[in-house]
């Protein structure tokens, strides 16, 4: 089965279970109740199941990434960029785009991902 990237409106069981492997800190069932046009949930499913995810806020003509993570076992294979370029290619009105420097990947392997993206750091996160 092919890895595809979508944006999430609502979240199966199966989801919830899958996203909490994602973001173990966060609670779910609170980040679904804020889904909306401008707070959005992007995903990584394979074999339908979610291996990586972002949270979208979107304000005019800017898009800011926020907690984009990776399952530990499925990183170093591309997912997250893949990720990251589907969700700027599926919201192609925005220009600006941002993303928080928050996830959980020690910084150096942040940084030369971000880099390797296309991004440039900026004293609170990164910026294209």
């Amino acid at each position: 089965m092919k890895l595809t990237i979508q944006r999430l409106a609502s979240l199966t069981a199966q989801d919830r279970i899958d996203l909490a492997k994602v973001w173990p800190e966060m609670d779910i069932v609170q980040l679904e109740a804020q889904l909306s046009e401008t707070q959005q949930l992007y995903a990584a499913r394979f074999n339908d199941r979610l291996l990586a995810a972002l949270q979208l806020s979107i304000s005019g003509t800017q898009g800011k990434i926020f907690n984009l993570n990776v399952r530990e076992v499925t990183r170093r294979r591309g997912v997250g960029q893949y990720l990251l370029v589907e969700t700027i290619t599926q919201n192609g009105a925005l220009t600006d785009w941002w993303i928080a420097d928050d996830g959980d990947a020690d910084r150096g392997v942040r940084a030369a991902f971000m880099q390797a993206c296309g991004f440039r750091a900026q004293a609170d996160g990164w910026v294209r």
